[in-house]
């Protein structure tokens, strides 16, 4: 067993990894392992309650699971697969547990599986490129800062809500004004949007806006009827952002605040 509370002592009062090395007998690898993972656990100090115990499990859970017959997961290797196109953690899970049981050890279930995977990826705040084909996707929505128009006759400052679609692989951007968001505008504004664009992407990504998507619903969310009349007769797909999630449609996001900033505060 690795004696990582008298590493961790030595280490904290300033002694070389050579020298705790040599003092625990320990290879200098593992002495550097072990203070490596102190430092990913932001480990600064013990106390009299850090036992040697407590911080194996702490540091090196793959090994628990191993001791109690798990098979250990390669959460490096489960990243990167994830970045492969038509790739999903169901997938891979799959492929763990028949690995798991060819080696006869106990696969986690896939519940365990997904909740670990989700705690490595925010410890060490990972994210996958989503890769996008060219017109295959236009982002829409509206900005959430208003332009005003000033009424020359009577000096009246009117509201104009600005709409704007993206096509993320090239971040090409259709931006216009109008008076209200209201369906017909919101119509409107797709069409022009596909004629600055010369094309029409294969699907529409918007936001959960009552002009367009009248309840957002997990598996099959109920779409606004004329809505859906545009995408049928341009024979597009529409697939809302899920709620509160601004990452499903970063690119159009990314250009609301490019133009919030260049044209709406100006």
């Amino acid at each position: 067993m690795v004696n990582c509370r008298k590493i961790l002592e030595l280490y904290f009062d300033g002694i070389s990894q050579r020298t705790i090395s040599s003092s625990t007998g320990h290879s200098r690898n593992t002495v550097s392992e072990v203070v490596q993972r102190a430092k990913e656990h932001d480990l600064a100090s013990l106390n009299d309650t850090t036992t040697n115990q407590w911080l194996e499990e702490l540091l090196f859970p793959e090994k628990q699971a191993s001791e109690k017959g798990y098979f250990p997961i390669q959460w490096e290797k489960v990243h990167k697969e994830l970045q492969k196109k038509n790739v999903t953690l169901a997938l891979l899970h799959h492929e763990y547990a028949v690995e798991a049981r060819e080696v006869g050890k106990i696969p986690y279930a896939y519940r365990t599986f997904c909740e670990q995977y989700g705690k490595y990826a925010r410890k060490y705040k990972l994210t996958m490129p989503i890769r996008r084909k060219p017109g295959k996707i236009m982002e829409v929505d509206w900005a959430g800062t208003t332009l005003h128009v000033t009424d020359r006759f009577t000096g009246e400052r009117i509201p104009a809500y600005v709409f704007i679609a993206t096509l993320p692989y090239s971040q090409f951007s259709y931006a216009e004004a109008f008076l209200d968001m209201k369906s017909p505008n919101w119509l409107s504004a797709h069409i022009r949007a596909y004629e600055y664009f010369d094309g029409v992407p294969e699907t529409l990504v918007p936001d959960n806006l009552k002009t367009g998507v009248i309840k957002a619903r997990r598996i099959e969310p109920l779409l606004n009827e004329s809505y859906r009349e545009l995408a049928d007769y341009y024979r597009t797909i529409i697939v809302p952002s899920r709620v509160r999630k601004p990452k499903d449609k970063a690119s159009v996001e990314g250009t609301v605040g490019f133009i919030s900033r260049q044209i709406i505060a100006i």
